[in-house]
């Protein structure tokens, strides 16, 4: 598997939901990603036409008009409710330091990490600063995969096939920590195809029905994208 997406797993409030500040073509690929597996979110945009855009495509979401650099109006909002806030506004930068600032800092914050957008390196010190989790850049991660790794912590690298099918690459989820392939029957219990297993750099091709699975190892599959979101996620 190619290394150029690699990441650090995020423990994301799932309970408590998501919020998205900014529904551009970032913060719109986000919400899709993150409906798409069945979580809850919550998209808030300072533009009227920019959540009428999105209700359209997305008629289920819950959006709102809101000004995010107003710390009374995103309480209203419901979004310092939410376990994880992804910034996705790019500009002006004052308000994505603004909005990062709020969502950490508000008293009564439910807020429990933020992943802000940048565009610049001076933006990623500065949301640093103000006490972004994580900043991502879109030119090196797109929304679609930001939103599927919110949703799959322990999701380490996707290659779709085509639109229904494709291969994950996952850390092996505790619940299958010191099992045998036997023993799990993933093709019968999940409906995926095991084909490999093992540590990441040394992965062992077509393993056999008695290899057990080992904590940090890694477990790579294949099968329908609706079957492999079954897959156990920690």
């Amino acid at each position: 598997m190619s290394d150029w997406w690699q990441w650090s797993p995020i423990k994301a409030n799932q309970k408590l939901g998501f919020a998205v500040v900014g529904i551009g073509r970032f913060g719109s690929a986000v919400c899709r990603e993150l409906l798409r597996n069945g979580a809850d979110v919550l998209a808030v945009d300072f533009s009227e036409k920019a959540i009428e855009e999105l209700r359209q495509l997305e008629p289920t979401i819950e959006a709102r008009v809101v000004d995010s650099t107003d710390e009374e109006s995103m309480k209203e909002a419901g979004v310092l409710e939410m376990g994880t806030v992804v910034v996705g506004i790019s500009e002006p930068i004052e308000a994505s330091i603004t909005t990062t600032l709020i969502a950490k800092d508000t008293e009564g914050s439910l807020v429990k990490q933020v992943i802000a957008r940048a565009t610049s390196d001076l933006h990623e010190k500065m949301l640093k600063r103000v006490g972004a989790d994580r900043v991502v850049f879109p030119s090196r991660m797109q929304g679609e995969r930001l939103g599927l790794e919110l949703v799959r912590p322990n999701l380490i690298e996707r290659l779709e096939l085509d639109d229904k099918t494709g291969i994950d690459e996952i850390k092996v989820p505790e619940v299958f920590v010191g099992r045998s392939l036997r023993d799990l029957n993933l093709r019968k219990n999940y409906f995926v195809n095991v084909l490999a297993a093992g540590p990441a750099q040394l992965l062992t091709v077509n393993p056999p029905a008695k290899y057990i699975l080992e904590k940090d190892h890694v477990l790579v599959v294949m099968g329908s994208m609706e079957d492999l979101q079954k897959l156990p996620q920690t």
